[in-house]
This record gives C-alpha cells, structure tokens and sequence, in this order.
C-alpha cells in the first residue's frame, strides 16, 4: 500500500511580518519548508512527495529540492487562492499513484516520524485520521456582544495538528463534494466529517507547533540549538 504526502507551502505568512513568505525562512540553517521536506523524504512509509507552492516559486522549490536531496519529491504545483484549493491540486498529482496520503502544513518543522507512523496507522484502520493534543487552556465562546456565551468543557476540545492522513480516494471523494456544494472547510477533516466519515483523533505533540508568529520562529530556534546540543553530547 503506497503512501504519499502533500506538503502544503502556498501561504504567505502577512502575521509573520517579513517580505519572505514564512515557509522559506532559515530555521537552523535551512528553509523551514526544506526540515519538512526531509522529515517526509527519510521516512520509510512515505513513496512520493507532492509540494504545492506560491504560483512562480515553482523554480525555487526546486532548486531547493534538488540542494537537499528530496528525491521523493515528485510534483510541485501552484496552489489557488484558498488553502483549500491548493491542497486540491495537491492530491490530483496522486491520483492512481498511492493508496494513502497525509496532508502537511510545511511550516510544521518538528513533526516525527513517531507521528507520521501513528497517522498512518490509523488512516489504514479507520480512513481518516488527525493528529491532535488536548486542549491546554479554557475556551469561551463568545456572543454576538462581546460577552461569554458559554463555556465548553476542556475534556472534549483538542486542538488539532498535521499531518492528517486519509485514504486517498476518500478525500478525494470530500474534496469533490465540497467542490460541488461551495464548501470551504477549516481542514481537510472537516470535508470528510462533512460526508459522515468518522475521523480518528490520534495524540500529537506539543511541540508539533504551526510557525506563524516571529515569536513561534524564536521558540523554534531555542529547540533547534538544544537538540543539537543534546546530539553532540
């Protein structure tokens, strides 16, 4: 059963507060979109690479394919105008070419293979499957006025992490019918929680972080050193 991955790098990153979309910025020494690309192209389970980029970065992705030695890296496409649409173009170059995929935001640097081995797992068992941790804080909801409406209880919220894994044919499935129906979704789980499909909730990591923020890229770094400090000693 083959699996590929879809590493999606099509945003701009306006909270970043650079010229330089966030998914090419240096993160010890590499693009963070390239620590995304090996953590893919030196897992096992993982046969083809899909990257799906700003129109006009094609060149450069490349180039930095090639640097790395990301050579799993089969396609890379230009995204569209929501997340949504460039994960769609991403999955159309899988199509007939692997069973199982995982969708995965590139600035997500410090996925493991720990991880990507538990969302595979549970998308062969189940079909759908997201990482996720339990929710830390207290969530309000809030009225139309500012004011509290209620408040969830914290045991039922996760906050939920990528890669999300599926079989492919199944979110191809979702994908068409949110086409179809002017469905714009929050994720890819979403779309298939739409067509009544259960989706697997599988433990992620804190340290899994999203990097959006500057004040995500400082905390990266600080990672970053004191791994290198551990490998060394």
């Amino acid at each position: 059963m083959k699996t590929g991955a879809v590493i999606v790098a099509a945003g701009q990153g306006s909270r970043m507060r650079t010229t330089v979309s966030k998914q090419y910025l240096p993160l010890a020494g590499k693009p963070i979109l390239v620590h995304s690309l090996l953590k893919f192209q030196t897992h096992p389970n993982i046969d083809v690479i899909t990257v799906v980029v700003p129109s006009g970065d094609e060149p450069h992705v490349r180039e930095l394919v090639d640097r790395h030695g990301c050579s799993k890296v089969q396609h890379i496409v230009a995204g569209g105008s929501e997340r949504q649409h460039s994960v769609a173009r991403g999955l159309t170059t899988l199509r007939g070419a692997v069973e199982f995929v995982l969708v995965h935001d590139a600035v997500r640097p410090f996925v493991t293979d720990v991880m990507i081995d538990a969302a595979i797992e549970a998308a062969e068992m189940d079909g759908a499957a997201v990482l996720a941790v339990p929710v830390k804080d207290t969530i309000k909801i809030a009225g139309e006025d500012g004011t509290v409406a209620s408040t969830p209880d914290r045991r039922s919220l996760w906050a939920v992490q990528t890669p999300q894994a599926f079989r492919l044919d199944l979110l191809l499935y979702a994908y068409e019918q949110a086409e179809r129906e002017g469905c714009i979704g929050t994720d890819d789980a979403m779309l298939v929680e739409r067509l009544g499909h259960p989706v697997k909730i599988v433990h992620g990591d804190y340290a899994n972080i999203k990097i959006t923020t500057p004040e995500d890229l400082d905390w990266a770094e600080q990672v970053m050193m004191k791994r290198s400090r551990e490998e060394r000693s």
